[in-house]
């Protein structure tokens, strides 16, 4: 089963990421880790099923060893998916914990601020600003590590679909950018339609704060690119067991969109 998701142009088509990274993104992290769980926990779910299924299966069919084989394996990638699980849910948990340590800094910090300036005052409010620097550094650190466990998109380049807008010989770039990942492919179409890329597959490490910012140009004479739209895609719905086929509007009218499919792996 494929699950195919429609993007709509972006409000603010020119934004390529969420706030810059220099300080911890909680809030963003927050979303990430629930999308990351979800996605983790439907992985064991969909291999669940399919031990259930194979275990009927060796019931009825009871020396059969390449069942068992495929059973057994499907049981060490479950473990394996566990362990990834319990993993994700770990550093958010200190996370956190972290997180309540920064507040309660952050808080201390405006107190002292307001207080008279004696020493005791001065001394009180060092402290308070070096705890909080220090918890915002694990944050960005556990926020670092947690980007470590989010597994890999693998991306599949489906071709453009533009009604009456692809015409043969029409050739055009797709310049997908996610963080400082780049996908840049051209291709063309044929005379039958078909469209010929130069490439077909690539692979993004998923990232806590960025957005997918893909831009389509028609390419004409050298001095004459068409940018047939940019916009920007958010990722969190990729975390699913099954590939995705996404139809990204390139244009505000949605005359040309980009095909692509996505498998997430863990």
């Amino acid at each position: 089963a494929v699950h195919v998701l429609h993007f709509p142009p972006p409000i603010h088509p020119c934004s390529t990421k969420l706030p810059p990274t220099k300080t911890p993104q909680p809030e963003r992290l927050d979303e990430v880790y629930a999308a990351l769980r979800k996605g983790l926990q439907s992985y064991l779910q969909v291999h669940q099923l399919e031990l259930d299924s194979l275990g009927q299966q060796i019931r009825e069919n009871k020396k059969n060893s390449r069942l068992v084989r495929a059973l057994k394996a499907i049981e060490r990638f479950m473990r394996r998916l566990e362990f990834h699980l319990s993993k994700v849910e770990e550093l958010y948990e200190a996370y956190c914990i972290q997180r309540r340590l920064r507040d309660g800094a952050s808080k201390m910090v405006a107190a002292f601020n307001l207080a008279t300036g004696s020493k005791e005052a001065r001394e009180s409010l060092s402290e308070a600003n070096k705890g909080y620097r220090e918890y915002t550094e694990h944050m960005c650190s556990l926020e670092n590590e947690l980007e470590s466990q989010m597994g890999e998109f693998h991306v599949k380049m489906k071709g453009l679909a533009g009604f009456a807008r692809l015409c043969a010989g029409d050739q055009y770039e797709v310049l997908m950018r996610y963080g400082r990942q780049r996908w840049r492919l051209r291709g063309r179409v044929e005379v039958s339609n078909k469209q010929i890329w130069d490439s077909e597959e690539f692979t993004f490490q998923p990232l806590v704060t960025e957005l997918l910012s893909i831009k389509v140009t028609e390419l004409k004479s050298l001095a004459n690119h068409v940018v047939v739209g940019s916009v920007s895609c958010e990722m969190l719905d990729l975390f699913c067991p099954l590939p995705q086929t996404l139809a990204v509007d390139i244009n505000d009218l949605g005359t040309v969109k980009l095909n692509l499919e996505v498998t997430w792996r863990s």
